[in-house]
């Protein structure tokens, strides 16, 4: 179940991603002929009656994609379609293409939002191997109820009880499956100056914030995932850090992760996922987002529009190289698993 909830969560990004590009392409007058989940034959479609659009699920549940009349260089344009993308302004374009980057940047910030009004219990842990708590019983998913007797509410209650208490056998209760069980444990002096450590960590950093501050938080997030994106390939760039990266197989295992976890953490995920969607597509890469909009910038700098055909070959190279980068992480992802 927690597998099925995170490839539900992925594909609803990418449905945001798309229904951006689709909703800026109706507004400015496009035909958008096709709206896929996934590539390869239909499994289900629709059109509602009226609409131009079909709306489909595909074969292979991989990406998503919109299909905008006069897009294909190789389609026949008719100058007089006014639906036609190949006919619209260069602001219209410019937008149509903006909007998918823009529709997960936004919509990040509603996920933060939710995550933070709903919040993750910090006095759910996680215990370390080999530590006093691991030694003592605890186990992953307890709740610590209270130490020595002192009620835990917060994640800071815990350190502020075990601390000052290295060597010290203390009296825990956690909670697990419904029931309070007393545990003693000793804190080990492996903290900063010899302090008391028993060795867990909360299974979520989430915290439950007032609707104000979970605003302020869900406007300030989605630019620190962009910011640590650019800052993260200019230190790639100059070899300053490796690069790490995870294919669709491994984002969907960590998405799972965060969905047992808890809803607060689910969703604080999927805004991370959601601002660093938007943000990635921006980058000026063949195949992206941003590199159609490096095209639409050239031609709004030069007054000119570049060769359709060589654009389209540039696009298909990049997307092929994208694919192959994907397919490469996938395989090592399930090595890993």
């Amino acid at each position: 179940m927690s597998i099925l909830i995170g490839i539900l969560g992925l594909a609803l990004l990418m449905v945001i991603h798309e229904g951006g590009h689709l909703l800026a392409a109706r507004a400015f007058g496009m035909r958008v002929i096709r709206f896929s989940i996934g590539f390869g034959p239909a499994l289900w479609r629709y059109q509602p009656r009226g609409s131009e659009t079909v709306y489909q699920v595909a074969l292979i549940p991989f990406l998503a994609y919109v299909q905008i009349a006069g897009m294909n260089p190789y389609e026949e344009i008719d100058p007089d379609d006014k639906g036609s993308y190949a006919n619209a302004s260069l602001l219209g374009r410019i937008s149509a293409i903006f909007a998918g980057p823009l529709a997960n940047y936004l919509f990040a910030s509603v996920l933060f939002f939710a995550a933070f009004s709903i919040g993750g219990d910090p006095t759910k842990i996680q215990v370390m191997p080999d530590t006093a708590a691991a030694k003592a019983g605890v186990k992953d998913g307890d709740k610590i109820v209270s130490i020595g007797g002192d009620k835990i509410k917060r994640w800071d209650d815990i350190p502020a009880a075990v601390l000052p208490k290295a060597n010290v056998p203390l009296v825990v209760v956690v909670e697990r499956e419904g029931q309070k069980i007393p545990l003693t444990i000793t804190p080990e002096p492996k903290a900063k100056d010899g302090a008391g450590q028993i060795g867990v960590k909360p299974t979520s950093m989430v915290p439950a914030l007032e609707w104000k501050d979970a605003a302020v938080e869900s406007v300030l997030h989605p630019a620190k995932v962009v910011q640590a994106l650019v800052v993260g390939l200019g230190r790639i760039i100059t070899g300053k850090e490796r690069p790490e990266v995870t294919g669709p197989v491994g984002i969907v295992k960590e998405t799972s992760k965060a969905a047992e976890r808890g809803p607060a953490d689910y969703l604080y995920l999927l805004g991370l996922l959601s601002a660093y969607l938007g943000g990635f597509n921006l980058l000026p890469f063949p195949a992206l987002d941003g590199g159609r909009l490096m095209f639409l910038g050239y031609e709004a700098v030069t007054r000119r529009r570049p060769n359709a055909r060589i654009e389209a070959h540039v696009h298909a190279v990049g997307l092929l190289m994208l694919l192959a980068l994907i397919a490469v992480i996938s395989v090592f992802d399930i090595r890993g698993n």
